[in-house]
């Protein structure tokens, strides 16, 4: 029997996953962070991506979320996150839309705007996206 640990991941609207996993992997601050059972307990914060979650009967749950906090305890790990989407529920469309807008935000010098947030905004839509990609490419395989 493989050693697991329990995660949570919930967001201010809902719980979006909750049960035990194998391996967990999530975008932190300084870089993606690989977490197995009986981890070192830590807490950071996440950048806007993909959780992957790896449970015991071999599946992998993959969700965006755009930010938040991540705490690992020796059994537990919960996922704070300031919004979480299961990645095949992401509306692309409206990522692309939103990609695009920040890009024309950045770029036009004649508009006042408020250029950190159009970054924070392209980075989001970017990291949606991302997940998107990830999930067609894992589905072909």
């Amino acid at each position: 029997m493989a050693m697991t640990t329990h995660i949570d991941i919930v967001s201010a609207e809902t719980e979006i996953f909750s049960g035990s996993t194998t391996m967990i992997f999530a975008p932190a601050e300084m870089g993606e962070v690989g977490i197995a059972p009986r981890h070192a307990p830590m807490v950071t914060r996440l950048k806007p991506g993909e959780v992957r979650v790896e449970t015991e009967n071999g599946e992998t749950q993959h969700i965006y979320v755009s930010g938040g906090i991540l705490e690992v305890q020796p059994h537990l790990v919960t996922v704070l996150a300031d919004t979480a989407t299961r990645a095949a529920d992401i509306d692309e469309a409206a990522a692309l839309e939103a990609k695009e807008r920040a890009e024309k935000a950045m770029q036009d010098k004649s508009v006042k705007i408020d250029y950190a947030r159009a970054q924070a905004e392209f980075a989001e839509a970017a990291a949606q996206l991302k997940a998107i990609e990830a999930l067609r490419k894992r589905a072909h395989r």
